[in-house]
């Protein structure tokens, strides 16, 4: 019998406040759970507006401890409810001076897994991510989690196949990919990275990026969340450039161990020449 999960992602616009953001997504998550789903992610600090457009202290406002913040305390809830596992990106604040750009997983008993850190934090026009957070210092986790091993790179870490590899050898099935980019900067990319680090890794990928312009710049996010195989094939449709749009779609995990044993890339992997690579 094929070992076929049923997968989610939410591509949202914002709603102009934290309880109605977080409201929403729990509406989408129980339509997610009604047509079958066992796993959704959600897009970048999903329960914020993309306050990186701008550089202003008041934006720390939007910042709470992971797990111990009310929003992840009522994801705990909802993955209880709904029996779904959820990764859950927000700003994170561990202690005074110390933010990070964050996503929690939750298993679907609602138990709290651990969390991913963003490691690579941009700072350029429209994205000044460094004024607000750290870089990532827990790693690569994969959880294992009701639905297999899913683990977490945050939006500009799609440009660094490193962590994807990481993300690979630790195990992952599935790999949620929460992001915030416009239509100026990279629309061309994503439709290249996540299906390149899908193959190069022979594991599923959610791709999620939110949609729409927002109260803090101009960015056009443009949406087009997808699911893509191991053999860098998107899964269904795509979703809409300037919608809001929940994403349900079937992932056959035997096709991993398929893909595998086809390609062989991690048998042929040669660890032992790859030295310079982390050389400063």
């Amino acid at each position: 019998m094929a070992n076929v999960v049923r997968a989610a992602l939410v591509q949202a616009t914002w709603t102009g406040d934290t309880e109605s953001m977080v409201a929403k997504h729990e509406e989408h998550a129980r339509a997610a759970a009604r047509q079958g789903a066992k796993v959704i992610g959600f897009q970048e600090v999903f329960n914020a507006p993309y306050f990186c457009q701008v550089q202003e202290p008041e934006h720390y406002r939007w910042a709470e401890p992971v797990p111990d913040g009310p929003t992840v305390r009522r994801m705990r809830e909802l993955a209880r409810e709904t029996g779904m596992v959820i990764v859950v990106p927000v700003f994170e604040v561990e202690q005074s001076g110390f933010y990070y750009n964050t996503a929690a997983v939750i298993d679907a008993d609602g138990s709290y897994l651990g969390k991913y850190r963003k490691h690579h934090i941009p700072q350029v026009r429209g994205f000044w991510e460094k004024y607000y957070f750290k870089p990532g210092n827990l790693g690569w986790p994969v959880f294992d989690t009701a639905v297999g091993k899913v683990g977490v790179y945050i939006c500009s870490d799609r440009h660094f196949p490193e962590g994807w590899r990481q993300l690979g050898l630790n195990g992952a099935q599935l790999v949620y990919n929460p992001s915030a980019t416009h239509r100026g900067l990279s629309s061309y990319l994503w439709q290249l990275e996540q299906p390149a680090a899908a193959v190069a890794n022979e594991y599923f990928v959610a791709a999620i990026n939110r949609v729409g312009q927002e109260i803090y710049g101009d960015n056009d996010f443009y949406g087009t969340s997808y699911f893509v195989d191991p053999r860098g094939q998107v899964v269904g449709d795509t979703a809409s450039d300037t919608k809001e749009e929940l994403l349900v779609r079937d992932l056959d995990f035997d096709v991993i161990e398929e893909v595998r044993q086809q390609w062989a890339f991690y048998r042929d992997r040669r660890p032992d020449a790859y030295e310079g690579l982390v050389r400063p």
